[in-house]
């Protein structure tokens, strides 16, 4: 019985638990969330009543957590690699930067969009304001980092990776990246051209219209 995904191919999170699945070839079932659509949100939230994507259910287990769900499938599912490393200093390694991805990159990236979407006399200057500052931070500790590495934390692609890939895909949207950060243009680009996030990055094209900030290059 194959396994059914929950979530929206245009969500960085539901990517970046997407990219496990395609690391490993598994076969699954994509119910895709509309908000707007009843039934299936009826359907998430007998799942999960807290309504977040993404959630997977696996032989009558439900999944919940884009980093747990990796885990998951990492765990019962892998190949002839693990997503996350079976010594248990680099598995805390990845986990670091798993939600360094989550915390410094998406979280004040999503900030950007919403305030985006907020109408006139709702923005909040002073919050995105110190989005901005956090995404630099971020960035320049994410460049010295990658000036010796190719995935993540060394060789091998992760589950950090499976983090990276869409979280700075959007944020070089919400936030362009400076080109001095050569490191992490380097490496935005091999996560670009990874074959399991390229497929993500194709399914979310039709979406794209929904980025509610004004991007002059969607690549």
């Amino acid at each position: 019985m194959p396994i059914t995904f929950y979530g929206h191919h245009f969500s960085s999170f539901c990517q970046k638990a997407l990219i496990a699945f395609y690391e490993h070839g598994l076969d699954f079932t994509f119910r895709e969330i509309d908000f707007q659509n009843e039934e299936i949100m009826q359907e998430l939230g007998n799942l999960w009543p807290i309504k977040k994507m993404p959630v997977i259910v696996d032989q009558g287990r439900t999944v919940i957590e884009s980093s747990i769900i990796v885990e998951h499938v990492d765990e019962h599912y892998h190949r002839d690699f693990r997503l996350i490393p079976q010594n248990s200093e680099q598995a805390i390694d990845v986990r670091f930067m798993d939600r360094f991805f989550d915390n410094y990159i998406a979280t004040p990236q999503m900030k950007l969009v919403i305030d985006a979407m907020r109408s006139e006399g709702e923005h909040d200057p002073y919050g995105v304001a110190k989005a901005k500052v956090m995404l630099e931070t971020s960035y320049a500790w994410l460049d010295d980092k990658m000036k010796d590495r190719t995935w993540a934390i060394g060789d091998d692609f992760t589950l950090a990776d499976c983090a990276a890939g869409p979280h700075l895909f959007y944020a070089h949207w919400s936030h362009p990246i400076d080109a001095k950060f050569k490191n992490l243009h380097a490496y935005r680009d091999r996560l670009m051209a990874r074959p399991s996030f390229a497929r993500c990055v194709e399914d979310g094209r039709p979406y794209r219209s929904f980025f509610p900030i004004k991007v002059a290059n969607m690549d």
